[in-house]
């Protein structure tokens, strides 16, 4: 992480990019988005807001095309609201991470639907030879105790 104010500076930016997206932005390919993220440069000059859109890749990139047009309108509302000498400029990527999640889902789920076939296959399986396929003397010899005076 970058500095503490830095950090904070990115999380007003977050929390005023996704009330103007909720009440401002009236466009209508911008779809259900929530902000997931905001990452400033050290020196505050750049931000990138991720976010994450519901529906069809058409609807993401429509909403992708929606938040781009209203970039401008957005950054001078965080100017605005902030008071920054300089206000950063935004920069919209769609996160990738719920996509990566719902991907491992997909790949656990596989895995574990696997696991039970494997597991009922065993269920029913036998031994090829017997269970125990190492020898073992049947008979143990009981040798007496001896004294260690004895000679052996």
């Amino acid at each position: 992480m970058g500095s503490p104010r830095v950090d904070k500076l990115a999380d007003q930016i977050k929390v005023i990019v996704a009330e103007m997206l909720e009440r401002r932005i009236k466009d209508p390919r911008l779809g259900f988005v929530t902000v997931t993220d905001v990452r400033l440069t050290g020196d505050s000059r750049d931000a990138t807001v991720f976010y994450t859109v519901l529906g069809t890749e058409e609807e993401q990139a429509a909403t992708g095309a929606a938040l781009r047009s209203a970039t401008g309108l957005i950054r001078a509302q965080v100017g605005k609201q902030l008071g920054l000498r300089f206000t950063p400029t935004l920069t919209f990527l769609l996160d990738a991470v719920p996509e990566n999640a719902r991907q491992i889902d997909d790949l656990l789920a596989q895995a574990r639907s696997i696991d039970a076939k494997v597991a009922e296959q065993a269920a029913g399986a036998t031994y090829a030879g017997e269970a125990d396929p190492y020898k073992h003397d049947e008979i143990f010899e009981e040798r007496p105790e001896r004294d260690d005076d004895e000679p052996a």
